[in-house]
């Protein structure tokens, strides 16, 4: 699989992404949840078919003398019925129950995109942090013997009486400010190093991550696409999907109106034994439709509808909202890459 760090040229960042899509927690709920919506498709897909069912039976009475049939006596009856009830799909209740679901199915696939694209942004944010860090840490080294170099010639020129007590305390303190500003720097290279064995599925002391720095500036990104990037984000596909699930459910509110449709039927064979069962004469059957219609709810439907019809104004405002607010995102970047390089030019 082919993974959008890639383009970084580096071979443990690369390594690293693998971990997150195959070992991150939040990749594997996310990956479950699909699994989840998908498996509900074929759930409300199968409602288009009818249901067909068994339940075999035996049972056995007694009757006494005295219940005015005779001598009384016991007897049994043996039963092999089969049951087939079907919905028509008149009112498209099914098929929109369907496409509600795919919808939702949609929504949940972008999700587990959007968060596989978040925690390998992450952990690549850290690794560059963590490779930053390698970089000041190994400047810092370098300066604190320098630092280190100075306050022993101070010292002797101190000694020698050229260099004073205050020249003495500053060289002091400024290798004492050196030293304490690696210590920080250890610090949050660690944390650092902890989010990435987190985000790789990893308890964080079984990382470790050798002394690294970054080769070079990162790879060029145009400057005028923001609406192709935008085209590429899954958040945004996620919400545009649930405007199609609530649009869906506007339609299952509505079809409440109308009356349900069941065909229903029920063969299968009767006997007082088990040899006569299954035979010609055996044999029964019963079947017929039913009509069933709400008369009075006092509302309830429409109140229903209404909801719905709410809920999708909701998903319709949200989706408009995640588009403004993509465009800002993408903007704000791409100024920020644009003033950045004209800082890092005035900074060299």
């Amino acid at each position: 699989m082919l993974f959008r760090s890639e383009i970084f040229g580096d071979p443990q960042l690369n390594r690293l992404e693998e971990l997150v899509n195959v070992n991150n927690q939040n990749v594997k709920q996310a990956e479950a949840q699909f699994r989840q919506a998908r498996a509900l498709v074929a759930a409300n897909h199968a409602n288009y078919y009818p249901t067909i069912g068994s339940t075999p039976a035996i049972s056995q009475s007694y009757t006494g003398a005295n219940a005015g049939r005779g001598t009384g006596g016991s007897s049994q009856s043996f039963s092999l019925p089969a049951t087939a009830t079907w919905e028509p799909d008149l009112w498209g209740r099914v098929r929109l129950s369907v496409e509600n679901a795919v919808s939702n199915a949609q929504v949940s696939a972008a999700d587990l995109e959007n968060v596989r694209l978040s925690q390998q942004a992450l952990l690549a944010t850290d690794y560059f942090l963590l490779a930053a860090q390698d970089m000041q840490l190994s400047l810092l080294s370098d300066t604190i013997r320098a630092y280190e170099k100075n306050l022993q010639l101070t010292i002797n020129r101190h000694a020698g009486g050229v260099a004073s007590r205050s020249d003495v305390t500053l060289a002091e303190t400024q290798l004492a400010a050196a030293k304490a500003q690696s210590t920080q720097m250890h610090i949050a290279r660690a944390q650092d190093e902890h989010a990435i064995a987190v985000l790789t599925g990893q308890p964080p002391a079984s990382l470790n991550i050798g002394a690294t720095k970054i080769d070079g500036p990162p790879p060029p990104i145009p400057v005028a696409v923001p609406s192709q990037l935008l085209e590429r984000r899954p958040d945004i596909a996620a919400t545009e999907r649930q405007v199609a699930a609530a649009n869906a459910n506007v339609g299952i509110a509505e079809t409440a109106y109308y009356p349900t449709l069941t065909l229903s039927a029920t063969p299968g064979f009767l006997a007082t034994n088990v040899a006569n069962l299954v035979t010609y004469a055996g044999r029964y059957w019963s079947a017929g439709p039913s009509l069933s219609q709400t008369l009075f709810d006092f509302g309830r439907r429409g109140a229903t509808l209404e909801s719905s019809q709410a809920a999708y104004d909701v998903t319709v405002a949200g989706y408009r909202q995640t588009v403004l607010s993509a465009f800002q995102e993408v903007e704000d970047d791409l100024s920020n890459l644009r003033y950045l390089a004209e800082e890092a030019v005035q900074e060299q």
